[in-house]
This record gives structure tokens, sequence and C-alpha cells, in this order.
């Protein structure tokens, strides 16, 4: 067992290269901070052009539409493989909600591409006073690097989920802009991918914005997982709330938590709070936490991070068998317990089995319909 967490490093958080030229990117090395846990032998196609690749499409009804480069935001790459992405996209996928709608149903868009390698280029846009639910399943078998851009709009409420089962590598940045008094959540399930470098962050267009940012993710066997978030506070009166979860089992799993909250100088009553639970399975798994704080301000109205990571619970194991459960059934409810936390937060209920179905599965673990459906 190997379990890693670390204090916030000394340098600023808030100087990053933004950028459509992918030349104004150095090309990392794993020595670069950002870089630092990545595996880079496989990392390493991502970093240059590959004129090969292919695109992602995405089909979801009416209000996705596939679009082409030039109707793409003016969002900005923030890592070299998001710049490359962005420059060789052929295909935009675009998902629409108007203003002031309220849709009842979440918005399910499958993603999937057209080549063994391709770039991702997802625009979820939320109109003034909107309400709606967005889940993005991608669980193709290709290689992607890319970006999901998520804009919400005034007053609205948005929740996206994506899904990530794919075999493959991938590499992403998730990009959101709140604005004044919207409400958004974003949740992470990942579940599959030899090797996965997610950055989710989160920027406020005005005032009274609210951010939840929610991960469940699982290693096995020789998985590389990282998730590295970032929270721009820079306007008054904001909330964020980050809760990553994740289990690990097998002695060459390895994950990565980076959690950065930067509370710039007028961000006054602003509350934040970041969270990261490490679950192992098995002997041998590494986790890497590492929490980030960084205050320019003390007129806040809360700030704080908490970091864990310990191993399977057998007093829970044992009190569960001697109650007659089996044993693979009563490691099952452990793990379910463990991620209920997360995916209670989240609106499409009739998602969270489906998703705890496919940790059971992908752990062995047996079929969720052993157990109480009513309680995830």
């Amino acid at each position: 067992m190997t379990v890693a967490t670390q204090p916030a490093p000394s340098h600023d958080l808030a100087p990053r290269t933004a950028s459509l030229d992918p030349s104004d990117f150095p090309v990392p090395t794993g020595r670069e901070e950002e870089w630092r846990f990545a595996p880079m032998d496989r990392f390493r196609s991502f970093l240059t052009h590959d004129p090969n690749a292919g695109a992602v499409r995405g089909e979801g009804g009416e209000l996705v539409r596939n679009v082409g480069p030039s109707e793409a935001s003016d969002w900005l790459p923030t890592d070299l493989p998001a710049a490359i992405a962005r420059a060789g996209i052929s295909n935009v996928v675009i998902v629409d909600i108007p203003a002031n709608a309220e849709l009842a149903e979440p918005i399910v868009v499958r993603l999937a591409a057209d080549a063994p390698t391709a770039y991702q280029h997802v625009e979820v846009r939320a109109g003034a006073f909107s309400k709606a639910t967005v889940l993005l399943e991608q669980s193709t078998v290709a290689d992607i690097s890319g970006a999901i851009v998520v804009h919400v709009g005034d007053s609205a409420s948005l929740e996206v989920v994506c899904v990530l089962d794919s075999p493959g590598r991938y590499a992403s940045c998730w990009s959101t802009t709140i604005g004044r008094d919207a409400n958004f959540v974003g949740c992470a399930v990942t579940i599959a991918g030899s090797a996965v470098r997610i950055l989710p962050s989160v920027h406020y267009a005005g005032p009274g914005g609210r951010a939840e940012l929610l991960g469940v993710f699982l290693a096995d066997g020789d998985q590389y997982l990282e998730h590295r978030i970032f929270v721009d506070h820079d306007q008054p009166n904001c909330t964020s709330n980050v809760v990553y979860k994740g289990a690990l089992s097998g002695p060459m799993a390895h994950t990565v938590w980076v959690g950065d909250v930067l509370v710039r100088r007028a961000a006054t009553g602003i509350n934040t709070y970041e969270m990261n639970r490490n679950l192992l399975l098995t002997e041998g798994p590494r986790a890497d936490s590492v929490p980030n704080l960084e205050l320019e301000t003390g007129n806040v109205e809360g700030a704080g991070h908490a970091s864990a990571t310990g191993r399977f619970d057998e007093e829970q194991l044992f009190y569960l068998q001697a109650r007659g459960i089996p044993e693979d059934v009563a490691r099952q409810l452990v793990v379910r317990g463990f991620f209920a936390d997360v995916l209670g937060r989240l609106r499409m209920k009739d998602r969270q089995k489906d998703i705890i179905q496919r940790i059971s599965t992908r752990l062995g673990l047996g079929e969720a319909e052993v157990l109480d459906d009513d309680d995830v």
C-alpha cells in the first residue's frame, strides 16, 4: 500500500497559460508540477498532432448538434494536449438548452469516435433561467483527447454527469463558466481507461454562483487515473464544494487527485470546501492526494479541505458476514456505501443504480440486484 497526501506547493496557483496555439505550450517532460505524477510514455502520443486522428460525434435528440469547428466558443485550452486537439477538431458536439426551459428528463448524449485516435470537443450551453440535466456517455474504445466546455447562464440550474467507461486512453480539459446566481453540479464517473487525465475547472462570470464538483473513480490492474481540479474564485458571494471518492484494487493501480482552489482578492464572502477520499481494496495500489487552497483575502464565509486514504475496513466486513451476509455481497455493500455520499447528490436517481452496477461488475462483486435498490 502506498499513500501520498502532500501539502500545497509554494507556487502561486494563478499563472496558467491559455491559448489556441499549441506552440505556446512547452512540451512536458514529466518534471513539471502539472505532469509529475503522470506516466509520460502513456500520454506521449497526445503531445504531438496526429494527422490521422478522427472525430468524436454525439447522438442524443433534437437538442444535440454536430457542427463544424467554426461554431465552437472562444474557450482557450490550458494544456498542450487540449490545444493540439482544439486545433485539430473536425466536429463539435453542442448541447443547446434554451433560456427558461425546464427539462424533466435528462439529455443523454452518446459520444462515439470514428477512428482509433480522435479529437473531441463538446459544449453544453444552458440558457438563462433554464433547468436541465445532461448525461455524457463516453464508451468508445478509441484514444481520446480534447475538451468538454460548459456555459451556465444567469440563474440557470444545470447538472452534467460524464461517465467514462472506455478501455482506451483519455486526456481532457473540462471547463465550466457559471453565470450570476447560477447553480452547477458536475460529476465525473471514471470506471475505465488505461490512462486517464481529466482537468476540471470552474470560473465565475458573476456573483452568487454555486458549483458542486463530484467524482467517483475506480482503478484496478495497471490503470492510471488523474483528476486535477481548479476552482477560480474571482467573484463575490459564490460557493464551491468538491467531493471526489475513489476505490483502488491491484498492486499496479495508481490514482492522482489534485484539488486547487484559488480565492482572489475580489472574491469576498465566498464559501469553499474540497474533499478527497480513497479506499484501498487490496494491498499495493498507490493513491496520491494533494489538496491546495490559496487565499488572497480573509473576508470569506468559509474555506477548507480534507484528504484521507485508507484500507478496506475488515471490521465492517466481519460485522456484515456475522449477520449472514455472504462475503461478496458484504464487500459490495461496503463499496456501495462508500460511493453513496457522492451519487446521492445527483438529480438523476435512476442512473445511480446503473453506475453502482458498473462498479460492481468491474470489481467482480456480484450483481447489484441482490441489494436494496431503494438505498444507493
